[in-house]
C-alpha cells in the first residue's frame, strides 16, 4: 500500500504527462484527468489507505467549481439572453430528461426490457436523463472562443443553453439525493428538500449581501493577500457546510456563496484567487471518477458502450436541432447548434457520481455509461469541426447564405486594386482603418462579429462579415490584387492558419501580424509573416523613448536607438523576468470611448437642425453618412436630413444619452 506522499507524487506525475500529451491534441485537461483515473483504476486497492482523503478533496473540487459558477452568474447577463436561456435552454434540458424517462418506459411497455438495465427504475432513468442533458461548458466555450464564434447565431444559442444547463444543475443536485430516499416516500423527500432549499435561499439572499459586503470590506482593508484568500476559502466552505447540515448538497451552498460575492466589487479578485484550488481539486475529482471505470467490464460490454455513446449524441442533436427550428431559426443554425451541444459534459459526471452515491444507478450500468460519456467528449472536437461541412450539405439555404456573404465581400473588393485587407475589426482594426481612410488608402475589413459589422457598415465603413481563415473569403476579398494583409487580432493559432492559406493563394503578398508578446515572434516569421508586431515590446519602446527624452537625451539620438532596436528584430527586448505582479487576469470593463452609429428617422428632433446646434451630452461626431457617402468634414451650418447617419464618439452613457436626444420626437 502506497503512502500519502507516494500517491500524491504518482497523481501529479501522471496528470502532468497526460495534460501535456492531450493539449497537443487540442483536448481539455479534464479529459486527461479522466484518463489518468482510468489508468490508475486497476491499482485502486493500493491507494485505499489514502482513498478517504482523496474523495474528500475531490468533492471539494466540485464545491469550488460551483462556487466559481456562482461568481459568474449575474442577472444582467441572464436578462440579456433570457429568450434563448429560458426558452431554448429549458426546453433542451426538459426534453432530454423526458426523452430518457419516456424511452425507458416505452421499451418496457413494448416488451424490450432486455435493452433496459434490470435494476433501472424511473428514478434512475430521471437521474440518467439529467446527466445526459448536460454538455461540456469548459470544452464548448473554449472552442467557441478559439473559433471566434461566440457572437455567431449558433454561438449565441449554444452559450445560452450552456448557461441554463448550469442553472438546471442546482435543482438536480437537490432532487437526485432526495430520490434515493426510497420508492414509496419519494414525493415527501423531494418536497422536503425543495422546502428546505427555498427557506435557506430566501434567508441567505435576503440577509447575505450586506453581511458579505461588510465582512469582505473589513478583510480587504487589512491589505493582506493571504488574509483575503483565507477569507474567500472560509466563505465557500462555510456555506457548503451550512447546506450540508441542512441535509442538502454542499455544492448548493457554494453556489449561493459565489452569487453573494458576485454582487460585490471583490468578485474578480476572488475569481482569480479561487482558480488554483478549483482546478487542482477538480482535476482530482475527475481522476476519482476515472478510477471508478473498470476497463475489464467496459471491454467485455463494448457494444453497450458504443450504443450508450451513439444514442445520446443522436438524441441530443435531434432534440436541439428540432427545438432551434421550432423557434424559427434557419436549418444551418439548427444543425450547428445541435452538433455543438451533442456531447456529454463535466456536470454529467457530477450528477452520475451523485446518482451512484444515492444508489439510483447500479455499477453494471454506471461502468458503460462512464465510458460512453468519456468517449463522446473525446469525439466532440472532431464532430464540431465538421459542423460547417454538414450544414453546407444538408441545407440549400446555407449555400445561398454563403454565396450572399461572398458576393458582399466581392462587391466591396472588386473596385479596389492594391488595397489592404484587414483581418479583424476590433479596436486595433478600426484604428488602422481610420488611419488608412485619412490617407485615402483603400481597404477591405473582415470580421466575425455580426453586431460590430452591422453598426460599422451602417456608419459607412468598408467592413463586411467573413472568416479570413477560409479560402473562399480571401479570394472574394481580392487577395490576389491586394498589396498587404494585416492580422489585427491576437490569436496565434488562427494567424498561423491564415499564413498557410496566404502562402498557397498569394505567396508574394506581405502579411503583418499582431501578437500580444514576443513569444510567438519566430514561429509567425517562419510561417511567412513579413512583419510581426508584439504589443508588449512596442509599448516598452514607447515608454523608453518618452523616458529618454524627458531625461534630457536629444530626440534624434532616441529615435536612432529605437530604430536600431526595431531593425535588430527586438533582440534587446526579447523576454522578461517574471515578478509577483505578472498575474494573468481577466479584463475588467472600464469607461472606454466607443463609436456608435445613429440613423435619424424622419420624426427625429435633430432633423432640420444645423450641426452646430446639436446637444450631444459630451459626445462628438466623427463622421456623417448621407446618401451612401461618408464625410469626415462639414460646415457648421449643415442641416441634418432624414436618413442621415451620425457616428458618435463617447462613453457608453454619453452615447446613449446623445442618441436619445437625437432620435426623440
Amino acid at each position: 500500500m502506497l503512502t500519502a506522499l507516494e500517491v500524491t507524487l504518482l497523481l501529479l506525475a501522471a496528470s502532468i504527462l497526460s495534460v501535456l500529451v492531450l493539449r497537443r491534441l487540442g483536448m481539455p485537461p479534464l479529459v486527461a484527468y479522466l484518463l489518468v483515473g482510468v489508468v490508475l483504476g486497476p491499482f485502486a486497492a493500493n491507494l485505499s489507505g489514502s482513498s478517504g482523503a482523496m474523495h474528500t478533496l475531490a468533492e471539494l473540487g466540485v464545491v469550488f467549481l460551483m462556487f466559481t459558477l456562482g461568481l459568474e452568474f449575474n442577472l444582467p447577463k441572464l436578462s440579456a439572453m433570457r429568450h434563448f436561456v429560458f426558452g431554448l435552454g429549458s426546453a433542451q434540458v426538459i426534453a432530454t430528461i423526458a426523452a430518457v424517462v419516456l424511452g425507458w418506459k416505452l421499451l418496457i411497455l413494448l416488451g424490450l426490457s432486455a435493452l433496459v438495465p434490470s435494476e433501472l427504475d424511473w428514478r434512475g432513468a430521471l437521474a440518467l436523463g439529467g446527466a445526459l442533458a448536460m454538455s461540456s461548458t469548459a470544452l464548448v466555450s473554449k472552442m467557441l472562443a478559439e473559433r471566434h464564434e461566440l457572437e455567431s447565431e449558433h454561438g449565441k444559442r449554444v452559450f445560452a443553453v450552456l448557461l441554463f444547463q448550469d442553472l438546471a444543475l442546482i435543482p438536480l443536485l437537490i432532487v437526485i439525493p432526495a430520490l434515493g430516499g426510497g420508492q414509496s416516500d419519494w414525493w415527501w423527500s423531494i418536497g422536503w428538500a425543495i422546502a428546505k432549499a427555498a427557506v435557506l435561499l430566501v434567508v441567505l439572499l435576503r440577509f447575505g449581501p450586506p453581511l458579505m459586503q461588510g465582512w469582505f470590506l473589513r478583510v480587504a482593508r487589512q491589505r493582506s493577500h493571504e488574509l483575503f484568500t483565507l477569507n474567500m476559502l472560509l466563505a465557500a466552505l462555510f456555506f457548503a457546510w451550512l447546506t450540508a447540515k441542512a441535509g442538502l448538497s454542499m455544492e448548493l451552498g457554494a453556489f449561493v456563496a459565489g452569487m453573494l460575492i458576485s454582487e460585490t466589487e471583490y468578485r474578480h479578485q476572488v475569481e482569480e484567487d479561487i482558480k488554483p484550488f478549483r482546478d487542482i481539486l477538480l482535476g482530482l475529482f475527475f481522476i476519482t471518477i476515472g478510477m471508478k471505470l473498470d476497463l475489464g467490464v467496459v471491454l467485455h460490454s463494448w457494444p453497450t458502450v458504443l450504443l450508450y455513446a451513439t444514442l445520446p449524441i443522436l438524441l441530443k442533436f435531434a432534440l436541439v436541432a428540432g427545438l432551434v427550428r421550432a423557434m424559427r431559426d434557419s436549418g444551418p443554425v439548427a444543425i450547428r447548434t445541435g452538433i455543438w451541444l451533442a456531447q456529454a459534459g463535466e456536470f454529467g459526471f457530477v450528477l452520475l457520481a451523485l446518482a451512484d452515491q444515492s444508489k439510483l444507478i447500479a455499477p453494471a450500468t454506471l461502468q458503460p455509461m462512464l465510458a460512453a460519456m468519456l468517449l463522446s467528449m473525446l469525439l466532440s472536437p472532431w464532430l464540431i469541426g465538421r459542423a460547417d461541412w454538414l450544414a453546407m450539405r444538408v441545407s440549400s439555404q446555407e449555400w445561398m447564405m454563403r454565396s450572399l456573404q461572398l458576393s458582399t465581400i466581392a462587391a466591396r473588393s472588386l473596385s479596389r486594386d492594391r488595397h489592404i485587407i484587414i483581418c479583424g475589426y476590433g479596436r486595433s482594426g478600426q484604428s488602422l482603418a481610420h488611419i488608412l481612410e485619412a490617407e485615402s488608402v483603400s481597404f477591405v475589413a473582415l470580421d466575425l462579429d455580426p453586431d460590430r459589422v452591422r453598426e460599422a457598415a451602417s456608419a459607412g465603413e468598408a467592413v463586411v462579415y467573413g472568416d479570413a481563415t477560409r479560402r473562399e473569403t480571401l479570394l472574394a476579398a481580392g487577395v490576389h490584387r491586394a498589396s498587404v494583409l494585416v492580422v489585427t487580432y491576437d490569436d496565434t493559432a488562427s494567424a498561423l492558419r491564415l499564413l498557410r492559406l496566404v502562402k498557397v493563394l498569394a505567396p508574394e503578398l506581405p502579411v503583418v501580424v499582431r501578437t500580444a508578446t514576443d513569444a510567438d515572434l519566430e514561429g509567425l516569421r517562419d510561417a511567412g509573416a513579413a512583419e510581426v508586431v508584439p504589443e508588449v515590446v512596442e509599448g516598452s519602446l514607447m515608454l523608453a523613448s518618452h523616458a529618454l527624452v524627458l531625461n534630457g537625451l536629444p530626440l534624434a539620438r532616441v529615435l536612432r536607438r529605437i530604430r536600431a532596436i526595431r531593425d535588430d528584430r527586438y533582440s534587446l527586448m526579447r523576454g522578461y523576468f517574471h515578478g509577483a505582479d505578472d498575474v494573468e487576469i481577466e479584463s475588467i470593463e472600464e469607461e472606454h470611448l466607443r463609436l456608435h452609429a445613429v440613423t435619424l428617422p424622419a420624426t427625429a428632433a435633430a432633423v432640420g437642425q444645423p450641426m452646430s446646434s446639436l446637444a450631444l451630452s459630451g459626445c462628438s461626431v466623427s463622421a456623417l453618412v448621407r446618401g451612401g457617402h461618408r464625410r469626415l468634414t462639414w460646415s457648421a451650418d449643415l442641416t441634418l436630413e432624414p436618413g442621415d447617419t451620425l457616428v458618435l464618439v463617447g462613453t457608453v452613457e454619453q452615447v446613449n444619452a446623445a442618441e436619445a436626444r437625437l432620435t426623440s420626437r
